[in-house]
């Protein structure tokens, strides 16, 4: 065999190993960035029965805390821009805003034991609580799967491939520094 034809078949392996790698790598992102996306909607799902639940809460708690109407609006109004936010990033920041509408809700809820006592009010709060702890599995799921995804994205040498095909970190669900923050009520 004469060296010529040695160089080239080193070459035609050199390049499909490295086609091989570059489509690899290219699948395994898409493969992730879906998972990203499965992930995000299942976060989406529990967001949406949380703010299908509100509607039922406010209005139960109208009847017992009729002099609350800023909480109340408050909730409503976080609940309307949760329910109307069109990317990942402003549905992020509305549902932070509504968990501390919700916070705030709760904590004025506790001045009413007729409403505390409400059986109404309380299968709404349990079922809201427990919407809130699956949106919690929910979110923790989703960033999981958002790390991995930027991990491959930031890593050498997949990093290259993830450049060359337009391949952008996901954003993290994570909770504002107000939600942080214990609410205060006011009476």
């Amino acid at each position: 065999m004469s060296t010529g034809l040695i160089i080239f078949i080193v070459i035609v392996v050199l390049v499909i190993i490295l086609i091989a790698f570059v489509a690899g790598t290219y699948n395994s992102l898409v493969s992730l960035k879906n998972r990203v996306a499965d992930q995000w909607s299942q976060v989406d799902v529990v967001l949406k029965r949380r703010a299908d639940l509100i509607p039922n809460l406010v209005e139960t708690v109208k009847g017992y805390a009729t002099h609350e109407s800023e909480t109340l609006e408050a909730v409503i109004a976080a609940r309307n821009q949760a329910v109307s936010a069109t990317d990942t990033h402003s549905e992020i920041e509305a549902n932070n805003v509504l968990t501390q509408a919700l916070g705030r809700l709760f904590a004025v809820a506790e001045a009413y034991p007729d409403l505390k006592a409400n059986t109404n009010f309380m299968e709404l709060q349990k079922t809201l609580s427990e919407t809130e702890d699956k949106i919690t599995y929910a979110r923790q799921f989703y960033n999981d799967t958002v790390m991995t995804f930027n991990n491959k994205v930031e890593m050498f040498p997949s990093n290259i491939i993830a450049s060359m095909f337009h391949f952008k970190q996901a954003e993290f669900f994570e909770a504002s520094d107000k939600d942080k923050e214990v609410p205060t009520v006011k009476f």
